[in-house]
């Protein structure tokens, strides 16, 4: 008993955390047919640096940052990046559809590529600025969709960036929310 008293312990319980999201189903996961370049312009959104995993990287950071001090605000951030995680799950198979390979690669257009890196990763010990880095790379993460769907004459793709899209202008509202309580 004496070893307890001594011990610190994170207060905040984070078991059976649902993702941040809108109530809304995806499309089914399909493609009109292999095509490389769609896979690359996917890969950047799958690990880029304005991506899902780098989504998750950064908010599970600052989930870990919180939760002794501000579980609530804690709770959020990793029910958004459940959510960065399912939109990487998406991604990862249209990309095995259209032919491309998931090896945490961005293919950017100029031929060269890039291998995801933690530098992508915005860290603050400053509540506000973690929220304003999240909100940042939300804003950032929509306009990159938006040109994607906009390169991309694939519906079935399209349909699933544009839901894709709905979850994250959602954390964007979650996330100014969270702004105007700190």
């Amino acid at each position: 008993m004496e070893e307890m008293s001594n011990s610190l312990m994170c207060s905040c319980e984070l078991s059976g955390i649902k993702p941040v999201m809108v109530e809304l189903p995806y499309p089914p996961v399909r493609v009109k047919n292999e095509n490389l370049t769609y896979a690359n312009l996917l890969s950047i959104d799958y690990c880029g640096a304005v991506s899902e995993l780098t989504a998750i990287a950064q908010y599970i950071n600052h989930e870990n940052c919180l939760a002794a001090s501000q579980c609530p605000m804690a709770k959020a951030l990793l029910g958004m990046a459940i959510s960065e995680m399912m939109h990487l799950q998406k991604l990862s198979e249209l990309i095995v559809l259209l032919g491309g390979k998931v090896d945490y690669t961005a293919k950017l257009r100029n031929g060269d590529w890039r291998m995801w890196t933690p530098e992508y990763v915005h860290i603050s010990s400053l509540t506000k600025q973690m929220l304003q880095d999240d909100l940042d790379a939300e804003q950032a993460t929509i306009e990159q969709y938006r040109v994607h769907i906009g390169m991309i004459a694939d519906d079935y793709i399209n349909d699933i960036l544009e839901r894709i899209v709905k979850d994250e202008e959602y954390h964007v509202m979650m996330l100014q929310f969270l702004m105007n309580e700190v």
